[in-house]
């Protein structure tokens, strides 16, 4: 079950949260490190600053990593930890490699992002998933992309079949992309994103949504540690990684596949009132239906596509990438699942009927501002 919503907290309290978030973020990452460096590595002083020119910094005459105020009490955490770990690179840089004399981004920051294992081409101007710079769309990503996004606009059809026609042309197009780059060898390049709110406890559908991500997306995920700042403590949040449109694309089904689970749980309790009170069961149907969709899609796929058979196999060059990012992972066990079967099923025929549809910047849930919470 996800954290029950809490009480806005004063600007005042929200600053100190964020500042104690940042503080444990920190330490999170210094696991990261081989104990060569992690021994090394004294804490620097965090603060927020009004400066307003750059979202984050590191001031090595003072060893203290700033955020402006402004962006920090108004973006996501994903956002903040993004620019945390870029500052701590810097902080690594300086005090461990002797980077001062190098431009900001030189080879001691680079040598500092692989030990911290993020991506050092990432400047300190955030970019959250799903936004794109104005006139940024050029690479064979974005053309994809952008062909995707008219065809989960015509998915939008009140007509079914010609929905969920439009859908599995989506998903062709994804596989051919995928096809071409495995039969011509190209080399890629991943990204890792932060897709949930932080939350000491998540619902089941989540889980059993990040893994319907990695079957049919192209995507990898890991459900790490991360600050939660209503709670003040450290919980969890799912983290993908693949290449950026297929991070972008997951993200997006993400966020949509739960708020159609809002919307149909919200639509089955007005019209079924008292067959069940238990929304993970209705939820995990909606999931189990969905899946049955894309499996019927991706067999059509097999069956129609001779080279298909490429892209079902494990991605060895993702995978080697998920071995540095993470070096080391463990398991999260749950323990014995009760279930209403009936409320079950009538989520997964609501899951049947689910075709993802807009345009894929389009965020269906907005994890977005941490004032006003």
């Amino acid at each position: 079950m996800a954290d029950m919503t809490m009480a806005p907290l004063s600007s005042l309290e929200l600053e100190r949260r964020i500042l104690h978030g940042l503080s444990l973020e920190w330490e999170l990452a210094l696991w990261r490190l081989e104990p060569r460096y992690r021994s090394k590595l004294r804490k620097p002083l965090f603060g927020l600053n009004d400066r307003g020119r750059r979202m984050g910094g590191w001031h090595a005459e003072r060893r203290e990593i700033s955020l402006e105020r402004h962006f920090a009490v108004t973006c996501s955490w994903a956002a903040l930890r993004a620019v945390l770990h870029h500052e701590m690179a810097h902080q690594m840089a300086d005090e461990l490699f002797d980077g001062r004399r190098e431009s900001p981004h030189g080879p001691s920051f680079r040598r500092a992002c692989r030990c911290l294992r993020i991506d050092s081409s990432a400047s300190g101007q955030y970019q959250p998933v799903g936004k794109a710079h104005p006139g940024a769309q050029t690479d064979p990503e974005d053309r994809i992309l952008i062909r995707i996004q008219k065809l989960m606009a015509l998915a939008q059809s009140q007509n079914a079949h010609e929905a969920e026609a439009a859908m599995l042309k989506a998903h062709r197009l994804i596989a051919r992309y995928h096809i071409d780059l495995i039969q011509l060898e190209e080399k890629r390049g991943f990204v890792t994103r932060l897709i949930s709110s932080p939350a000491v406890r998540h619902s089941r559908e989540k889980y059993t949504l990040a893994g319907l991500l990695q079957d049919y997306y192209f995507v990898q995920g890991i459900w790490v540690s991360a600050y939660v700042l209503d709670r003040g403590r450290v919980g969890r949040a799912l983290e993908i990684s693949g290449m950026t449109k297929d991070v972008e694309l997951a993200a997006y089904v993400f966020d949509f596949v739960l708020g159609y689970i809002e919307r149909r749980w919200r639509a089955y309790r007005r019209e079924t009132p008292g067959r069940g009170v238990r929304k993970v069961d209705f939820a995990e149907g909606v999931v189990a239906g969905f899946r049955e969709t894309l499996e019927r899609q991706k067999r059509h796929l097999a069956d129609t596509e001779p080279a298909y058979a490429l892209v079902l196999k494990e991605d060895a060059e993702l995978t080697a990438y998920m071995k540095h990012v993470y070096p080391s992972t463990g398991r999260i066990y749950h323990g014995e699942i009760l279930q209403d079967d009936e409320v079950f099923s009538d989520g997964v025929e609501a899951g049947r009927g689910l075709v993802i549809s807009k345009g894929v910047m389009e965020k269906e849930e907005n994890h977005g501002g941490l004032l006003g919470r």
